[in-house]
């Protein structure tokens, strides 16, 4: 998106930016402190991924850029330098909204060139973030979407998406829609250093039994697993039984990918809060942004086992299991119900 011409009108409480052409805010409240909101009104907001991504969804929308989730290994991070922003403190406290995303998405599907392909949400940063809660932007998406009888799924950290179940229930009954919540492992040690801006993972979990039992397909993609810090037998076995004690429909296990941007960003971190895991990590990574194969294919191996132990996915959907590895197999045509996916955008 280019960013200029994209200015809204000016009001008492918002300043011109000088990065955007767009209205620069900021709120004194205990969440917002701290980070700027810039404004636009974007000129698309149905998005074709590129067939190289190898993603089961070849649609997405996002109507925000940059996430106060604050997670340190986000691998969204390097998008905020397409925008002259760093990857660091920037993407955590300069968050894009695109107000007019609700009319551009009723705008666009209703045009004669829109084929009614599944549309994934959330594949970015999160559209349920806390900056969702002020802007209220994905009732307006959702509704567009259900009144088109479109197809889409979500995938969030954000347990603010149950505001939105009476939208997502009413959508369900005139397409396909399912969800999914990011949980890579419920130790709350780890989930205060590495997401200290998400809900806790109990909490999330706790919204997923909650949209299964109003009839909302919900799984959960264990991700990221991190490396010496969240892969310990006991730690993936305490995760797994979480995650199968919330009705899950399936399980995805991801382990930490480290693309330009989120790598820097992560080694910083665990330089200053785990030295001595650097080598280790460069060990593993320094070949490139994946962890070897046979590394991933143990984890899963052992995720996969456990699943089985706890039944996840039985009476329902199989649990999905594949590792992410760094030269996946051609992913098949996408289908007309899209299993969200993240950390995906390959």
């Amino acid at each position: 998106m280019r960013w200029d011409n994209l200015r809204l009108d000016g009001s008492p409480d918002a300043a011109a930016s000088p990065l955007f052409g767009a209205v620069e805010r900021t709120f004194d409240t205990p969440a917002f402190r701290g980070m700027t909101f810039y404004e636009v009104r974007a000129r698309s907001i149905i998005n074709k991924v590129p067939a190289v991504s190898r993603v089961p969804f070849d649609h997405t929308i996002n109507p925000y850029r940059g996430c106060a989730h604050r997670c340190v290994y986000c691998f969204a991070r390097n998008t905020h330098t397409y925008l002259d922003l760093d990857a660091g403190l920037d993407f955590d406290s300069k968050v894009i909204v695109k107000v007019n995303a609700p009319e551009l998405t009723r705008r666009e599907l209703a045009s004669p060139r829109w084929r009614g392909r599944p549309i994934a949400m959330g594949t970015n940063v999160d559209c349920y973030q806390r900056a969702e809660g002020r802007y209220r932007l994905m009732p307006g998406i959702i509704t567009a979407l259900s009144e088109a009888a479109n197809p889409f799924s979500i995938l969030t950290k954000g347990t603010l998406i149950l505001r939105d179940l009476d939208l997502l229930t009413r959508a369900a009954e005139v397409t396909d829609v399912s969800t999914a919540f990011s949980v890579g492992f419920v130790d709350a040690d780890a989930w205060q250093a590495v997401e200290p801006g998400t809900p806790h993972p109990h909490r999330r979990l706790e919204a997923c039994r909650t949209l299964n039992e109003a009839g909302i397909p919900c799984g959960v993609l264990m991700a990221p697993i991190l490396p010496y810090l969240t892969d310990s037998p006991g730690q993936l076995d305490q995760t797994v039984r979480a995650i199968a004690e919330s009705g899950a429909t399936h399980l995805t296990p991801i382990v930490l990918h480290l693309r330009p941007g989120a790598r820097e960003w992560f080694l910083t971190w665990l330089g200053r809060t785990h030295p001595r895991l650097v080598p280790r990590y460069l060990e593993l990574y320094g070949r490139g942004a994946y962890a070897p194969r046979g590394y991933q294919e143990r984890i899963a191996g052992q995720v996969r086992e456990l699943a089985e132990r706890y039944g996840i996915g039985k009476g329902g959907n199989r649990p999905r299991l594949r590792p992410r590895l760094r030269h996946p197999a051609p992913a098949p045509a996408p289908a007309r119900h899209p299993e969200p996916e993240q950390l995906a955008l390959l």
